[in-house]
């Protein structure tokens, strides 16, 4: 009897060590679970913060595309003034407004894309004539004339600025 007893004693000690082994081994997929799990929860954090601050960053984006033209305009409308109208006091007052409108703008973030005299860049400009125009782009081309100014936010291009390079 004692015999008997000393081997189910075995077989239990066997029996639990495999239980024991296969416990830990479902801890140890259960623990890697977890790990995955709570790692794609904290990018899914990261990446909810950054799409938060991007869409801050750019809300703005639709009215200032709607202002730009205006601000445009009022600009273009200086080029065409004649001698007589320089002499008049309303002169000074719009350019006094095109003056705030830039402020507000830059307040804003928007910058204006500088061309003249700069080389043409085809991720900020759109060669409207000229050898970059169609499918022939040549880096050392230079912007000969702006026809229409370009705009970013924030570092994003809104508006290429057309240009005529030679």
């Amino acid at each position: 009897m004692n015999e008997e007893k000393k081997i189910k004693k075995q077989e239990n000690k066997k029996a639990i060590t495999a239980k024991a082994g296969q416990g830990k081994q479902e801890f140890n997929e259960l623990d890697g679970k977890y790990k995955r799990a709570l790692a794609d929860y904290q990018n899914l954090l990261k990446q909810s913060a950054q799409d938060k601050q991007d869409f801050v960053k750019y809300a703005n984006e639709g009215l200032i595309l709607e202002m730009i033209p205006v601000y445009d305009n009022l600009k273009m409308s200086l080029a065409h003034v004649n001698e007589e109208a320089k002499t008049n006091g309303w002169l000074e007052g719009v350019k006094h407004v095109i003056k705030q409108f830039k402020s507000v703008l830059e307040s804003m973030g928007v910058e204006e894309i500088k061309t003249k005299g700069e080389k043409f860049d085809h991720n900020t400009m759109e060669a409207i004539d000229g050898p970059s125009a169609g499918s022939g782009h040549s880096k050392g081309d230079k912007v000969k004339t702006e026809v229409k100014p370009g705009y970013k936010l924030r570092g994003k291009v809104i508006i290429p600025a057309k240009v005529i390079v030679g």
